[in-house]
């Protein structure tokens, strides 16, 4: 994928194909290349109207659905799963352009969505109960029901499996869906996983796309069809959701933002340190909730250590994600690239010495390290959401632990050591919901309960059958006896 003809030879075809399931329109969204600024396609925008259209026939399918086998469900996953592991170029030809995802970072983010389906028709037949003990001669158990109708609000940074990850479990469990993709990645976060899981023969009715805005948004909140509300995206707009659900008594599940630290001990391997960390802050342009977002450095190694990142992010290529030679893309926005800029230069400003990038061309900013990074500073306090790492150093692990737990987020932390059993005593000093020892901060599978804690997330989490079966079901209670019981009424 080194020109950008083959990427474009399809989406006359994609433009004409009634991909979303809205009924009526708001208007148009323009699809663009944040590379390029190229329109790659116009889809239909939603409404507030199409949200109860969609929701209405939602309910009316979800029924049937949840009363099917679980093979049945099962085998709708497993047949999307086999035709994009075989055909990943479905997904490839917008999460490129589209997201301004590297061609590395699009390939791993396809594997993820085979990976996420395959697990979500296992899910199907999974155990949803169990027997429970009881003081009166019956049978008492708790079993897993659907919910009915599950809301999915899903962010552009990786929107297909941002979006999958919460759309796969919910139809494998009995659930109807409407998504709402962010707007700027309709298509690879919404409306090509439809076309794809339609193909593979999920009835009509059971996912709806609708495109659009915070009104899209917020219609999905209130409307009273929809029993859950699961969100991925900044903190900030996740507390608006919170607020706006609470007084409809609304299961919401809600995946925010972190500012996540790279914790490097005196003993480690720095040139392999360097590199993770480079990959931690760096990949996607930062663009990710899990992104390495500060690294906390020990004093004795952390000039060879900034060194290294340094000459890590100058290697690194930007430019336009169709061309394979680039590793990196561009942000998604200019207020994006604005706010990046921003927290850049008034770090320095406060005291931070910048030591690589710091400069941009358009849309693509390079890879950038701060060095001597004020505790205060807002490279160090913020979520960046760009291509930026910022190193602060410590003298004692106390003092480390501090800065480490010093955050509003607790979503991810990575330990560099080389000694991995002290690594993971130190997981219980850490106010995090993922640690991983030995490997830098972004992480995800399918088989695990992804979540964060504090500012980072609230709710169920995503990923591993327990998880989902929590987060995507109710629990129901049900005994049984052998014929009526005596009361004194």
């Amino acid at each position: 994928m080194t020109t950008t003809p083959a990427l474009h030879a399809d989406w006359s075809r994609w433009q004409s194909t009634p991909l979303s399931s809205a009924g009526s329109s708001s208007g148009e969204i323009s699809i663009s290349a944040p590379a390029t600024g190229e329109v790659l396609t116009t889809i239909a925008a939603g409404s507030a109207d199409d949200v109860a259209t969609a929701a209405t026939a939602a309910k009316r399918a979800q029924n049937d659905w949840a009363a099917r086998t679980f093979d049945q469900r099962a085998a709708v996953l497993r047949r999307a799963a086999h035709l994009l592991e075989s055909e990943p170029e479905r997904i490839l030809k917008w999460l490129v352009p589209e997201s301004g995802s590297g061609l590395g970072k699009a390939t791993f983010e396809v594997s993820l969505l085979v990976a996420e389906l395959n697990e979500c028709a296992a899910l199907a037949s999974q155990p949803y109960g169990e027997l429970l003990r009881s003081n009166r001669p019956r049978l008492s158990m708790a079993r897993r029901v659907p919910l009915g109708v599950v809301g999915v609000i899903s962010p552009f940074n990786f929107p297909a499996i941002l979006s999958l990850r919460s759309v796969a479990p919910a139809l494998a469990v009995g659930n109807a869906v409407i998504l709402k993709p962010d707007p700027r990645t309709s298509v690879s976060g919404g409306l090509a996983l439809a076309e794809l899981l339609a193909e593979a023969g999920l009835p009509e009715g059971l996912l709806h796309v609708v495109p659009g805005g915070a009104e899209v948004g917020q219609a999905l909140v209130a409307h009273p069809d929809v029993a859950c509300i699961s969100f991925t995206g900044s903190t900030a707009a996740g507390r608006a959701i919170a607020t706006a659900a609470a007084p409809l008594l609304k299961r919401v599940h809600l995946e925010l933002g972190g500012n996540n630290a790279l914790l490097v001990l005196p003993d480690a391997d720095v040139q392999a340190a360097a590199s993770a960390g480079a990959f931690g802050s760096f990949l996607h342009q930062g663009q990710i909730c899990m992104t390495a977002g500060r690294h906390i450095v020990h004093s004795s190694i952390a000039v060879e250590y900034t060194a290294a990142l340094a000459a890590a992010a100058e290697r690194i290529t930007v430019g336009d994600p169709t061309d394979s030679a680039n590793a990196l893309g561009p942000l998604i926005d200019g207020q994006q690239r604005d706010k990046v800029h921003a927290i850049v230069t008034d770090s320095i400003a406060q005291g931070a010495r910048l030591v690589a990038g710091g400069t941009y061309e358009g849309l693509h900013y390079r890879p950038t390290v701060l060095a001597d990074v004020p505790a205060d500073s807002p490279a160090f306090c913020q979520e960046i959401f760009g291509p930026v790492a910022p190193v602060i150093t410590y003298d004692t692990l106390d003092e480390a632990l501090a800065l480490l737990n010093d955050s509003e987020y607790g979503l991810s932390v990575g330990i560099l050591t080389r000694d991995a059993f002290a690594g993971m005593e130190l997981a219980d000093r850490i106010e995090s919901g993922m640690i991983h020892v030995n490997d830098q901060t972004v992480d995800d599978e399918a088989t695990i309960p992804f979540g964060g804690m504090k500012a980072s997330g609230a709710g169920g989490h995503f990923g591993g059958t327990r998880a989902n079966l929590d987060t995507f079901c109710d629990t129901q209670w049900i005994t049984a006896q052998g014929s009526i019981g005596s009361y004194p009424f």
